[in-house]
């Protein structure tokens, strides 16, 4: 009997691959390490750093796989691109109520602020940000992201491939523009993230969103890379386009982030 190496359906069935395994004991130790080390365990410091690197190298490695079997093996059908698209919109889903819990804790003690808080808000002796000065500049540049990168994907989507090109440049460029005001602003605060619940609330939402803003931008590179490497079609993008929703959630919970944290707080 001849075996047709052909299958009845559409779906990819993925071959043995270590980098799930991998990938969860580099978080599992990278978690457990982080806890150590704000207790001040000895060398755990050290472990956690390690954790970090064997986990990007074990994310990297894993979707050096995924690009190879959308580029090269052509596993990537249509219903394949459904159940990933599907995947990402349930991530973002997941970052979306990550982001609420941290705006329900702010908002928790901002509305009724205790009489430890000086009964107002922000706490008696914080000196908020000016809402008008860095951030406001850091508002107009993600924002001009948002709009860069829309014009590269219009533009690969057409075929034209220098627009999808120079548009995702500028747009990692404004990322790491926005990243670098960031660590600015974090420089010349006038309070920390031990100064109570209000400096807690501040940096746990503008730190995490400055971590999604690095992981967007990495995304975004790695797209950039795709584009330059004759990887991606105009009709064929996934995880461009993936990247580019990515991004736009991030500007989405920017915009949230200063009306609520910089301006109002403020």
């Amino acid at each position: 009997m001849v075996r047709s190496n052909f299958q009845d359906h559409p779906f990819h069935l993925v071959s043995p691959s270590p980098w799930p395994l991998y990938t969860s004991i580099s978080l599992f130790t990278l978690t457990v390490n982080a806890a150590l080390a704000m207790h001040l365990f000895s060398y755990s410091s050290i472990l956690f750093f390690m954790a970090l690197c064997t986990l990007v190298a074990s994310m990297a490695l894993w979707f050096r796989d995924i690009i190879s079997e959308g580029t090269y093996l052509g596993n990537h059908t249509s219903a394949v691109q459904k159940g990933l698209n599907l995947g990402v919109i349930l991530f973002i889903v997941s970052e979306a109520l990550f982001f609420l819990g941290i705006f329900w804790g702010y908002f928790h003690s901002a509305l009724t602020p205790t009489i430890l808080l000086g009964a107002q808000w922000p706490p008696m002796g914080i000196e908020s940000i000016n809402p008008f000065e860095l951030p406001l500049l850091n508002t107009v540049i993600l924002l001009s992201s948002g709009a860069t990168i829309t014009f590269a994907h219009h533009s690969l989507i057409k075929g034209e491939r220098k627009g999808a090109i120079y548009g995702t440049i500028f747009t990692i460029i404004l990322a790491l523009v926005f990243t670098c005001f960031q660590v600015i602003e974090y420089k010349v605060s006038s309070f920390t993230i031990s100064d109570g619940v209000f400096g807690t609330c501040f940096f746990f939402g503008t730190g995490f969103h400055g971590l999604h803003v690095i992981i967007g931008t990495v995304f975004l590179a790695v797209g950039l890379w795709r584009i330059l490497a004759y990887h991606l079609t105009d009709h064929h993008h996934l995880g461009y386009e993936n990247g580019i929703l990515y991004w736009h959630f991030v500007d989405v919970v920017w915009l949230i982030l200063y009306i609520t944290m910089y301006y109002w707080g403020s």
